[in-house]
């Protein structure tokens, strides 16, 4: 087994592989249980296998740890990971709290923790990177660093006072969306909420929208109504709209009535509509052009890097106003299609009008059949008057129609290798 030294926020997110060299997920997290006198030891890792599942992978069966890889000897058990009593996750919940050096030079930051291995072949948390308070009054900047042996600091907490999770939020900054779901999910509820409030709206709002509707709701219920309104902002409409549907009648329009006006418009706009009805699905807000724009106006729009890649498939053609909802709707030209003409062509030249838009009050059922009959990632949505009130996308439609527990649903054991399978409960 490999000696190195390895720190474990660079250790997070490195591949994990079985003997043969086929991958079975990436680290989350290492786990940790304090003793009397002794460094933390590793107990295991949290690990993300296929179907962003967290399992826990006993450190016994991890044979080799360096900080582009782990190896295992492909046993895992793909029962999802619970702490134990007693149990630290070093980033979920050491990183970031306050210690007292015992030399007597005051109280620092764990910014990073290293793990290594001793002679007896136990691994266990060995150096220590540390931050000490800021000795400059400007903003940006930062204090002096360190490093120290676990002996060397104490852990010391003022009763009622919240650990730092400014390493934390860091350390989760390149996840995806739905990684960052799943990886506060996992943490204990307080925690969870620490983080949420540190996180930027945009990144928290992502998340949301990343989680089931009754965990969205529970996160959303114990933020406070101002910044509660800030990410329903922050939100997609139709991703707004349904969190927003799942409590009580007051308190989402008083949520409404804090909400920008312009996005309380649309999501109100969408309440109207059933949840399983091409409305209740749709995003108001799709790209919408008129006849004389030219193709490069239209690709100018697609590279927005904030648009979902479902909407940059295809520009929505009206008369005016150009806005949801707009006048009455021309056709469609897909993103595919403008790449054949020249960026001076006008759009109203080459609209495809064989894609039948969808009413509002149409199924998900009839939207789903017609996005495969026809191999299209959306629709657009129009009213009685066959104005454009949106457009719904593949991946809407998908949310709806899998089952509500789809993000948590078990990875299929298959991901994992047969030899997990056998692996049994949880072991240490």
């Amino acid at each position: 087994m490999s000696t190195q030294r390895v720190f474990v926020a660079r250790l997070a997110g490195c591949a994990v592989f079985d003997p043969a060299g086929d991958r079975l997920g990436r680290v989350r997290d290492v786990v940790v249980v304090y003793r009397a006198s002794d460094p933390p030891r590793v107990v295991g890792l949290v690990v993300e296998i296929p179907g962003r599942r967290h399992v826990f992978v006993s450190i016994g069966r991890v044979t080799s740890i360096a900080t582009g890889q782990v190896i295992t000897t492909g046993l895992i058990n793909v029962r999802r990971f619970q702490p134990r009593g007693g149990e630290v996750r070093v980033l979920a919940e050491l990183l970031g709290r306050r210690v007292h050096l015992t030399d007597g030079s005051g109280e620092a930051v764990i910014e990073d923790a290293a793990i290594e291995r001793n002679r007896l072949g136990e691994w266990a948390i060995g150096q220590l990177f540390l931050r000490r308070p800021k000795t400059s009054a400007s903003p940006f900047a930062k204090g002096p660093t360190t490093f120290a042996n676990w002996s060397d600091v104490r852990e010391r907490m003022a009763p009622g006072e919240s650990q730092s999770v400014e390493q934390l939020v860091a350390s989760y900054s390149e996840l995806l969306p739905a990684d960052l779901a799943n990886t506060l999910l996992d943490l204990p509820d307080a925690r969870m909420m620490e983080v949420a409030g540190e996180l930027p709206d945009d990144r928290l709002a992502d998340a949301l929208e990343e989680m089931p509707e009754g965990d969205q709701a529970h996160i959303l219920e114990q933020l406070g109504d101002e910044r509660a309104a800030d990410i329903l902002d922050a939100m997609e409409p139709d991703d707004a709209a349904d969190l927003l549907a799942q409590l009580p009648e007051g308190r989402s329009e008083q949520l409404l009535d804090l909400m920008e006006p312009e996005e309380a418009d649309d999501v109100r706009a969408l309440l109207a509509y059933g949840p399983d009805t091409a409305g209740g699905l749709m995003t108001p807000e799709p790209i919408v052009l008129s006849a004389d724009a030219t193709v490069a106006e239209a690709l100018a729009l697609i590279r927005r890097h904030e648009l979902h890649p479902a909407l940059a498939a295809a520009v929505f053609v009206t008369l005016p106003p150009y806005e949801t909802p707009t006048g009455r709707l021309l056709g469609v030209v897909h993103f595919q299609r403008m790449l054949r003409y020249p960026p001076h062509e006008r759009l109203g030249a080459i609209i495809d009008d064989s894609v039948e838009p969808v009413h509002a009050t149409a199924s998900a059922a009839e939207v789903a059949r017609l996005l495969a009959s026809y191999n299209l990632v959306s629709l657009p949505v129009v009213d009685n008057a066959h104005r454009l009130v949106g457009a719904v996308s593949v991946d809407d439609v998908l949310d709806y129609l899998l089952p509500d527990d789809w993000r948590s649903h078990d990875a299929d054991a298959s991901a994992a290798g047969p030899a997990s399978r056998a692996a049994g409960s949880r072991r240490r």
